[in-house]
Formats: C-alpha cells, structure tokens, sequence
C-alpha cells in the first residue's frame, strides 16, 4: 500500500469524496456532510457531522487528493525576493 491516510486529508474513495475525519488501526471515516445542529442540548457540539466507515482492507481504494492541515500552507508559502526582513 502507498498511500497511508492522515486526518484532515481530502481522500476520494469509489463514489465518494471527503474529508479523513479519524484514522484507526482497522478503518478510517471520511467526513461526507456538515450542517449546524437544529437543537442546544449539548452546547459543546455545534455541527452534525456525516461519515463513511473505510475498512483498512480498502484503503488501497483510496485517491489522495490535497489536505488542509496548516503546516504544509506554510511551507507552500513563498517569500518576495529582495524584500527587507520584519522588525
């Protein structure tokens, strides 16, 4: 297998595509839907989210696409050449 899922990448997988919401020794969900609770009975979750269960058996299935995680933004950053360094 090549390609090992990370959460926060964005995986396509047959007719499905997402974001990797957890990863786990024997499957993976990839986050589908998103949409704001209709109710504040628990104040700490705000979202209500939809996931697919991905079996470790098909994660040869899956096509990376980008990620969002921030680490790899900064490092795609390019500086200005001659600018003057910050204060």
């Amino acid at each position: 297998m090549s390609y090992v899922p990370v959460v926060d990448d964005y995986v396509k997988w047959r007719n499905v595509e997402g974001w990797v919401y957890y990863v786990g020794e024997e499957y993976i969900t990839i986050e589908v839907a998103v949409k704001d609770k209709p109710d504040n009975y628990v104040m700490f979750h705000k979202k209500v989210h939809c996931n697919i269960v991905c079996p470790n058996w098909n994660w040869d299935e899956l096509k990376y696409i980008t990620n969002r995680r921030q680490d790899d933004m900064l490092s795609q950053y390019k500086s200005q050449t001659d600018r003057y360094l910050d204060p």
